[in-house]
């Protein structure tokens, strides 16, 4: 008798992103789906890749990520949101973004935690909250510029509501956060024991002079939030994504 596993997300389905990658094999179409790079890598890397496995640095590393690295994080995010950082207690290295999405996820919920998801929103989202016992409310952004409807996210809070999930610039409607969102959410999350998840993944993706409003920028907001990032994304150098979440602690 052959065991039967089964699956702990039956709803999910294959990914839109192979639906769509195989679509373009199979059509011999340019391939929109994904963010696969059309150059190589730089030389420049590669040979300083090799370099570093030559003189040894190929161990196992702190589990937070290479101290060097956290270091340097957290003086890019100083210069950038003047967000005063702990590289040693504040920034976790994860190998890819939806992997620190999904460890800011499992780090807070328990079953039956409420968690606001803004719709169309990434796919890992709403099954990496279900996989942690949460369940997803989701509340759809309002058409034709995607905005956050913020008076229906004031009927959505519970009571079980934990975390509110956000995505700034946004994937993929290109939306992004304004000052008067920022005060909304100021409001919503004051003296509540609410989380914020902020998808950060495309800070630097962001035009017509419009500033990239992290939670960073905000005390009163980067205490309770989880704020994830991706190499993969800011960089463009490898299809291997690393992402850092960061996670203030009172």
């Amino acid at each position: 008798m052959v065991p039967y596993i089964q699956s702990k997300l039956p709803n999910v389905g294959t990914t839109i992103f192979t639906v769509m990658s195989s679509l373009a094999v199979e059509h011999k179409a340019i391939n929109l789906g994904q963010g696969f790079p059309d150059f190589a890598m730089s030389a420049g890397l590669v040979e300083l890749v090799n370099k570093a496995m030559q003189v040894g640095h190929n161990q196992y590393v702190h589990m937070n990520g290479l101290p060097a690295l956290r270091q340097q994080l957290a003086e890019k995010e100083n210069t950038l949101y003047t967000a005063n950082i702990d590289p040693e207690t504040e920034i976790t290295v994860t190998p890819g973004g939806t992997y620190a999405i999904y460890t800011a996820l499992t780090t807070i919920l328990q079953p039956g935690d409420e968690v606001i998801v803004f719709e169309p929103a990434y796919d890992s989202y709403i099954p990496n909250i279900e996989i942690n016992g949460g369940v997803p409310v989701l509340i759809p952004l309002t058409y034709p510029d995607y905005s956050i409807d913020w008076e229906v996210v004031r009927q959505k809070i519970t009571t079980k509501t934990k975390c509110i999930m956000l995505n700034t610039p946004h994937n993929p409607t290109g939306s992004v956060l304004s000052a008067n969102d920022i005060e909304q959410l100021r409001s919503i999350v004051k003296d509540t024991n609410i989380f914020i998840l902020s998808d950060e993944v495309y800070e630097h993706l962001i035009f017509d002079g419009k500033k990239h409003e992290s939670m960073l920028r905000y005390p009163d907001l980067y205490e309770r939030s989880f704020v994830c990032f991706s190499f993969g994304k800011v960089y463009h150098c490898t299809g291997w994504k690393w992402a850092t979440a960061l996670h203030h602690n009172n």
